[in-house]
C-alpha cells in the first residue's frame, strides 16, 4: 500500500505543479489575466504541500524521483492540453525517467 500511496502522491504533485505552471503561463503569455496567474500560484503552493506527504523522509530522494514523474507528466500534459505530438525520443526519454523513479524510490 505504501508504493501505491507514494505513486498517487507523485501523480497528484505533478498535476498541481504542471497545472500551476501552465496556469501562470496562460495568464501571462496567453494574456488570460491575473486570476489565472493567482490560481497557478495557489496550485504551485499545493504542490509543495503534497510533496511533503511522501512516506520516505529523505527530501533529496523524493525530489530526484519526482523529477522523472515531472518529465513524463509534462509530456502527457502537453499532449492533452496543447495538442503536442511526442516523437520516439520524447517517449523513450520519459520511459527512462520513469525507470529511474522506480529505481530511486522502490528498488529496496
Amino acid at each position: 500500500m505504501t508504493v501505491a500511496r507514494s505513486l498517487l502522491l507523485f501523480v497528484l504533485a505533478a498535476l498541481l505543479e504542471i497545472g500551476g505552471a501552465w496556469l501562470v503561463w496562460q495568464g501571462i503569455r496567453e494574456q488570460k489575466g491575473w486570476i489565472w496567474v493567482g490560481l497557478g500560484v495557489i496550485s504551485l503552493g499545493l504542490y509543495g504541500l503534497v510533496a511533503t506527504m511522501q512516506p520516505d523522509a529523505n527530501f533529496g530522494r523524493i525530489l530526484a524521483a519526482y523529477g522523472g514523474i515531472l518529465v513524463a507528466g509534462s509530456l502527457l500534459w502537453a499532449v492533452v492540453m496543447d495538442g503536442f505530438r511526442p516523437d520516439r525520443f520524447d517517449i523513450a526519454g520519459a520511459l527512462i525517467c520513469l525507470v529511474g523513479v522506480g529505481v530511486i524510490m522502490y528498488a529496496r
